[in-house]
């Protein structure tokens, strides 16, 4: 492969880097990290250490959630003058749980042209070895308050996709019983330090949880299953459920309905929805 054929156009690049294994980084990676005039990362000791290793000497900035639009005006006047900019996280592809939109957002607005450079994602990664659906949900890191962790894994719940996100060892400790309270009828895949020497990947049962033991080190990306195909005996809701459902709509959003009904007789949520919207409907 000839990498010299590859022109680059003056612009902003989001360019992916390794997760882990230096040997995932790809030939146009490099290529660009070379032509760059400037390359913006979130720490300069992580991004030398890739610039080093392909024997790339090129200017660094540290850029991340505290100072990026404090670097915005000198990015941009950069950007201007039809310069190459780089844009790289400590590991993965930028912007995805990291640094980098509001300065997508300026280069939009200002009309340079942004392109990625596609590589290394611990999102892709987990998900092709996770067995699960490959209609999913990404939420990035889970809030810190355990209230919103609640609400939004009751939204969660009721999608019919796999489900990802990323947390410390430590944290996902903490939030098993959530786990276990809205994903109860589904399998997980804890996939933790992905390409790295003592990567891990440890596949159970969400009810089963509890009994799953792994290191407190490293980086974790957590998959979630869709929801398990329930196995009924009926294929209708009894009159008890549907009287129920009738008094509920009147002060219940049909989430919340949904939600109620399938956990107090654990009837497919399925059911319980298309209901709901019979009732609405004839409305």
């Amino acid at each position: 492969m000839n990498l010299n054929n590859d022109k680059f156009k003056p612009g902003l690049y989001c360019v992916s880097t390794p997760i882990g294994n230096m040997g995932d980084i790809s030939f146009r990676a490099v290529k660009i990290l070379q032509e760059s005039d400037l390359i913006l990362c979130e720490d300069t000791r992580v991004t030398k250490k890739i610039l080093q290793k392909f024997e790339i000497n090129k200017k660094l900035i540290s850029n991340h959630k505290f100072n990026e639009n404090k670097n915005l005006e000198k990015v941009m006047e950069i950007l201007k003058n039809n310069k190459i900019v780089s844009l790289v996280s400590d590991a993965g592809t930028p912007t995805v749980s990291d640094p980098g939109r509001i300065l997508i957002q300026e280069c939009r607005k200002n009309e340079i042209e942004i392109f990625p450079i596609p590589g290394a994602s611990a999102v892709s990664a987990a998900i092709s070895i996770s067995g699960f659906s490959d209609n999913f949900y990404f939420c990035g890191f889970l809030p810190e308050k355990q209230n919103q962790i609640k609400k939004l894994f009751k939204n969660l719940s009721l999608l019919e996709s796999s489900i990802i996100f990323f947390i410390s060892p430590n944290k996902l400790d903490k939030r098993i019983n959530y786990i276990k309270e809205f994903f109860s009828n589904r399998d997980i895949v804890i996939c933790r330090e992905i390409t790295k020497y003592h990567e891990e990947y440890i596949r159970t049962s969400v009810k089963d949880l509890s009994n799953v033991n792994f290191s407190r080190k490293g980086e974790i990306t957590v998959v979630i299953s869709e929801p398990k195909k329930e196995k009924l005996s009926f294929k209708e809701l009894e009159e008890s459920d549907k009287k129920k459902i009738n008094k509920l709509i009147q002060k219940m959003s049909i989430k919340d309905i949904v939600q109620k009904v399938s956990e107090d007789r654990e009837i497919s949520k399925k059911l319980v929805y298309n209901y709901c919207l019979e009732i609405k409907n004839e409305n």
